[in-house]
């Protein structure tokens, strides 16, 4: 028997067509079906149109407006594809793993980096692979499917703004790769699992700060009133310039108040560790600072507006936070 998948469509180059100012998120779920035919030879097909938004526009209202989609009609089908562009859809595939988690069906999103609408084109590709996977017995969790791969929501990243291969797993093995229509997967299915949660409340009060050369400590006096938590984007291994104290002492200041700080680092691949360096291990000390060491800026923005929206408490916000969740960081 044929399985049955949902998709839902959100708009994004995939359904872009040329309008007055450039590339329009126009086409309809209808639309982009019917340029994928063999998809019936696949898989039962029934469509839900989300929005119709450049993915520059997608942002938590709209993961929220997704995983409300895929709760309401979850026990109806057997996985789900979500069209989506590719600017944000790191994001959304971050938000979604922590958003739907222990579900045995695969939530998968994909998208392209031309328009189903052109001639030569990435989007058929992506999108029928995105159906096979989504129909396939090894399928599970949150998954982006992007030019053959199929990567982790957890471990997504676009890394060219242009070529085909736009998505990286970055650190992690990907979930499965495609030989033409044939899936060869990597990662097996996550064993012991609990039924499907969902989760819809989410703290987008938080603010990443990228340290650049220089930077005052004013910064914190800022930003103390106006959010719950923060990412600290640092140099190398991680830390905080200490030749002038002045970033040191806004970070207390910060710290003081019972805020999180999550520090990260600016460099793609290998992640963080505080504790080599002097500069890493004095931000370290602070109560409430966690590092992230190797996950990426999108599921570390995405997993803790996901913490902050189910408590405030520094230490059961960053209990849960440093909880692996879909293999999004390495312990």
């Amino acid at each position: 028997m044929k399985k049955k998948v949902l998709l839902l469509t959100t708009g994004g180059t995939i359904a872009s067509r040329p309008g007055e100012n450039g590339l329009v998120p126009a086409m309809i779920c209808e639309e982009l079906l019917a340029f994928v035919p063999e998809l019936s030879e696949i898989c039962e097909v029934e469509a839900l149109q989300l929005y119709h938004l450049d993915s520059t526009n997608v942002g938590p209202e709209q993961w929220v407006g997704i995983v409300k989609a895929v709760r309401d009609h979850y026990d109806d089908y057997d996985g789900f594809v979500i069209t989506h562009g590719t600017d944000t859809m790191a994001y959304t595939a971050a938000a979604l793993s922590y958003l739907i988690q222990d579900t045995d069906k695969p939530v998968v999103l994909t998208g392209s980096q031309k328009s189903i609408y052109n001639r030569d084109t990435d989007a058929r590709n992506n999108l029928l692979h995105a159906f096979l996977y989504a129909s396939s017995d090894l399928a599970w969790g949150v998954q982006l499917v992007f030019d053959n791969k199929v990567i982790l929501g957890t471990r997504a990243r676009k890394v060219r703004s242009k070529s085909f291969n736009a998505f990286s797993s970055i650190d992690y093995p990907e979930t499965a790769v495609f030989r033409d229509r044939d899936l060869v997967p990597f990662l097996s299915k996550l064993g012991g699992r609990g039924s499907v949660r969902f989760d819809t409340e989410l703290d987008k009060n938080i603010f990443l700060l990228r340290l650049l050369p220089g930077m005052d400590g004013d910064i914190f006096d800022f930003l103390l009133p106006r959010y719950d938590g923060l990412i600290i984007e640092g140099f190398g291994m991680g830390g905080l310039p200490t030749m002038d104290r002045s970033l040191l002492e806004g970070l207390e200041r910060w710290t003081k108040m019972g805020k999180l700080t999550v520090f990260s680092t600016q460099v793609q691949h290998e992640g963080s560790d505080l504790s080599i360096y002097e500069v890493g291990r004095v931000a370290k000390a602070l109560p409430g600072v966690l590092e992230v060491r190797d996950m990426t800026p999108e599921a570390i923005v995405a997993k803790l507006m996901w913490v902050l929206g189910k408590t405030k408490d520094a230490k059961t916000a960053g209990e849960l936070f440093l909880t692996p969740v879909q293999f999004d960081l390495s312990i």
